[in-house]
C-alpha cells in the first residue's frame, strides 16, 4: 500500500484540525490545553485510507500544524516531510497573515503538490464564496497551487457539504505523488518523545527516506547514542518494518525521553557524521523586512531542528536585498546532521518572521576559497555523477574513502559505485580499495614525490635516501594513497625503496675525499676499540670536517648497521656486537645463566659498559632477565 504525507496549513482558526477530524474521524489535537483554549498549539496526527480509481488503495498521515503565529515554530517541525498539501483557508476571512507566511514557507520547502480548500462554506452566501475563491486564485497564480495545476475545493466541515468531492482530488493528487526511496539510507527526524507502559521510551517522526526495521541499531544525532529499535508501528499499528514516506512510532532500547529530544534524528550506526557548518543555497523572500547582512545571526529550521545560526555570504557580496538569492554558509552552534538536499527554512533574529530558505548543498564544507562558488553552483545544478567527481577532486591527491562519501552525500555505497563507475573507467578517478582520488592530482602526486627525493638529495649528499614517513608528510597526504603512489613509482622504476629510504634510482651516497676518510676513521675507531669503545664526540672532535657534516656521516653509518646505537651515550661496530652475541650463546654450554660479574669476567669491560651491554641483549633476546641474572636463551 503506498503510504503518503498530507500536511495542513493555514491562518489560525481557519478551520485545520476541524477539516482532518471530519476526514478521518481522529480529533489532532492531543493536549488538554489545546482543547481547552480551542486552538492548536503543537503537531497533531492522524491517518486514513484511500482508493484511487484503479482500485489501489492509498493510506494518507496527516500532520496537523498549528496557526498561531506564536507557534510558527511548531509548524516547521512537522512540515519538513510532507507530500501533499492542504492550504486552508476559510471562507468568512480568505487570506490571512499566517495563510501567506504558511504558503511562504511551503514554497521554500519546495512541496509541488497541494490542495487549496476553502472550509467554513457554510458561513457565507454563494457570492461572498466566489468571491473568496477569485481572491485565493490571484494570490495563488504563477505558484504551484496554482488552479491550472491544482483545483480549489469548498468545503463545510460542519456539514459535510464538499468533503467527498475533497477526497476524490486528494485521491487523485495523492496518486501523482512520486514514493519516497525505500532503498535509501533511513533518517527518521524526531518530533515527538514520551513513555508508553508497557513499552518504555517512544519517538515518532515522519520517516523521510529509507526502511527502519525491528531489532536495527541506530545512531541518534547528535548525541551519538546507540539505541536498538524494540517495535515498530506506523499510523498506529504494530509492523514489521516502516519505510520512507510513512508517519512512523519506534519502541527504542538503550535510551530513555530525557536522552532524546524534538530536532534529533534517527539514522544507521556508524554511517553519518554531524557538522556544524554547511553551504547552502539561500533565497530571501521578497516580503522579508529588510537586507541580509553577511554574519547575521537567523533562526534556522531543518526538519524538526531548530536553531540560531550565524549566516555567512559567499563571494564579494556584503548583503543580499529581499527577493535575491545567493551561496552562503551556516554556522551552527552545536553539531548536527544535515545532508545535502536538505530543505530549510530561516526566519529573522529579531522580530522573528520567516524571510528566506533553501537547499543544503554540502553539509561537509572546505575552507572558503574564491572557487567555492563554482563547487557549490555544480552541487546545485549538476548531475549526480558530476557532482560525486567534484567532491572526490577537491580531495587532490590524499582522495577520499567511500564511507566518507555516504557520509557526506546521504547515498547508500551501491549509489555511489555506480555513479563513480564510469569516471574509474574512463580513468578520471583512480580507485586505490576504498579509496578515490583524482587522477590529474594523483599524476601530480608522482611528480612531487620524485621531485622532494631529488631535492633531498641535493640538501643531503651524505644520507642514502628520504625517509618513508618524512616524505608521507611532506606531501600531507593520505597512508594508503602513498603507499599507493609510491608502489607505482617504484614499478615504474621512477624510485627505489630500501627499508624504509626512498630514492631515486641508482643513487648512493657521494662523498667528497675528506667525508670519506672521516667515514673510514669512525669506523675504523669503532672497529679496533672492540666492546670498549671512546664516546662518540670525541672520535668527531678528531675529523677534518665539521661537526654537521660528521654527525651525517655517524647517522649514515647507523642507518647502514655499520654502527649499532645501543643507548644515548654508547656506540658499538656490529663486529664488536656480533663476536659478543657468539661469545654469551658459547657460555650456555656451562652454565645458563650470568649475572653482571660473571658478564664483566667474560668481557672484560666495566660496569659502565656491561650494564647497557645486557639490557642489549636483553632486547636482541639473546639473554632474557631473571631477578638480578640473565638467562641464556
Amino acid at each position: 500500500m503506498k503510504s503518503i504525507i498530507v500536511g495542513t496549513a493555514g491562518h489560525i482558526d481557519h478551520g485545520k484540525t476541524a477539516l482532518v477530524k471530519a476526514l478521518t474521524g481522529i480529533d489532532a489535537d492531543r493536549l488538554e490545553e489545546e482543547k481547552r483554549r480551542g486552538i492548536t498549539i503543537d503537531l497533531g496526527f492522524a491517518h486514513m485510507d484511500l482508493q484511487v480509481a484503479g482500485g489501489e488503495e492509498l493510506h494518507l498521515g496527516f500532520v496537523d500544524v498549528p496557526g498561531h503565529e506564536r507557534f510558527v515554530r511548531n509548524m516547521l517541525a512537522g512540515v519538513g516531510g510532507i507530500d501533499l498539501v492542504l492550504l486552508v483557508i476559510a471562507a468568512d476571512e480568505s487570506i490571512k497573515p499566517q495563510t501567506r507566511e504558511h504558503f511562504d514557507i511551503l514554497q521554500l520547502l519546495g512541496v509541488q503538490r497541494g490542495i487549496t480548500v476553502l472550509t467554513k462554506s457554510d458561513a457565507v452566501d454563494e457570492e461572498t464564496l466566489d468571491v473568496v475563491r477569485l481572491e485565493v486564485e490571484e494570490f495563488l497564480r504563477g505558484t504551484f497551487l496554482e488552479t491550472s495545476k491544482s483545483p480549489i475545493v469548498a468545503v463545510s466541515s460542519l456539514t459535510g457539504a464538499g468533503l467527498d468531492d475533497l477526497k476524490r482530488v486528494m485521491a487523485t493528487a495523492a496518486e501523482k505523488v512520486q514514493p519516497r526511496d525505500s532503498k535509501a539510507l533511513a533518517r527518521l527526524p524526531i518530533d515527538r518523545v514520551f513513555t508508553m507502559k508497557g513499552f518504555g521510551t517512544v519517538v515518532t517522526g515522519t520517516l523521510i527516506s529509507g526502511t527502519i526495521r525491528r531489532e536495527d541499531e541506530m545512531e541518534v544525532f547528535p548525541t551519538g547514542r546507540r539505541v536498538r529499535v524494540r517495535g515498530v508501528q506506523v499510523h498506529g499499528k504494530s509492523a514489521d518494518e516502516a519505510v520512507a514516506g510513512q508517519r512512523t512510532a519506534l519502541n527504542l532500547a538503550g535510551a530513555s525521553t530525557e536522552d532524546l529530544a524534538r530536532g534529533m534524528t534517527l539514522a544507521p550506526a556508524e554511517t553519518f557524521s554531524t557538522t556544524r557548518r554547511a553551504d547552502v543555497r539561500l533565497n530571501l523572500l521578497g516580503s522579508a523586512p529588510r537586507m541580509l547582512k553577511d554574519r547575521s545571526r537567523v533562526h534556522f529550521h531543518c526538519n524538526t531542528m531548530e536553531t540560531v545560526a550565524e549566516l555567512r555570504i559567499h563571494g564579494q557580496k556584503k548583503q543580499i536585498a529581499p527577493g535575491e538569492n545567493c551561496y552562503a554558509r551556516i554556522r551552527l552552534p552545536e553539531p548536527a546532521l544535515l545532508l545535502p538536499g536538505d530543505r530549510f527554512i530561516m526566519r529573522q533574529f529579531s522580530p522573528v518572521v520567516t524571510i528566506g530558505g533553501g537547499v543544503v548543498l554540502d553539509a561537509n564544507p572546505q575552507k572558503r576559497t574564491p572557487g567555492v562558488e563554482d563547487f557549490l553552483n555544480l552541487l546545485a545544478t549538476g548531475e549526480a555523477a558530476a557532482m560525486i567527481e567534484a567532491r572526490v577532486a577537491r580531495q587532490r591527491a590524499s582522495g577520499i574513502t567511500l564511507a566518507a562519501l555516504v557520509s557526506e552525500t546521504g547515498q547508500p555505497r551501491e549509489a555511489i559505485e555506480r555513479l563513480i563507475s564510469g569516471a574509474v573507467q574512463q580513468g578520471k578517478i583512480i580507485r586505490m580499495g576504498e579509496i578515490l582520488a583524482n587522477a590529474v592530482a594523483v599524476e601530480e602526486l608522482k611528480t612531487r614525490l620524485i621531485s622532494s627525493v631529488g631535492q633531498f638529495h641535493r640538501q643531503n649528499p651524505l644520507v642514502a635516501g628520504m625517509g618513508r614517513e618524512q616524505l608521507r608528510e611532506r606531501e600531507k597526504v593520505d597512508a594508503a594513497v602513498f603507499v599507493a603512489v609510491l608502489d607505482t613509482q617504484v614499478r615504474n622504476k621512477k624510485l627505489e625503496v630500501s627499508g624504509d629510504l626512498v630514492r631515486l634510482p641508482g643513487h648512493g651516497v657521494v662523498m667528497k675525499d675528506e667525508e670519506a676518510e672521516s667515514k673510514k676513521k669512525i669506523e675504523e675507531a669503532f672497529a679496533a676499540a672492540g666492546l670498549k669503545v671512546p664516546a662518540l664526540q670525541e672520535v668527531i672532535a678528531g675529523l677534518k670536517v665539521d661537526k654537521v657534516r660528521a654527525q651525517k656521516i655517524v647517522t649514515l653509518l647507523l642507518r647502514d648497521k655499520t654502527l649499532v646505537k645501543i643507548s644515548d651515550e654508547l656506540v658499538f661496530h656490529r663486529s664488536a656486537l656480533e663476536q659478543l652475541r657468539r661469545l654469551v650463546i658459547a657460555q650456555k654450554a656451562n652454565s645458563p645463566k650470568m649475572d653482571v660479574a660473571k658478564f664483566k669476567d667474560l668481557t672484560g669491560v666495566s660496569r659502565k659498559y656491561a650494564i647497557p651491554l645486557l639490557e642489549y641483549l636483553d632486547r636482541e633476546r639473546v639473554t632474557r632477565r631473571v631477578g638480578d641474572a640473565r638467562e641464556i636463551l
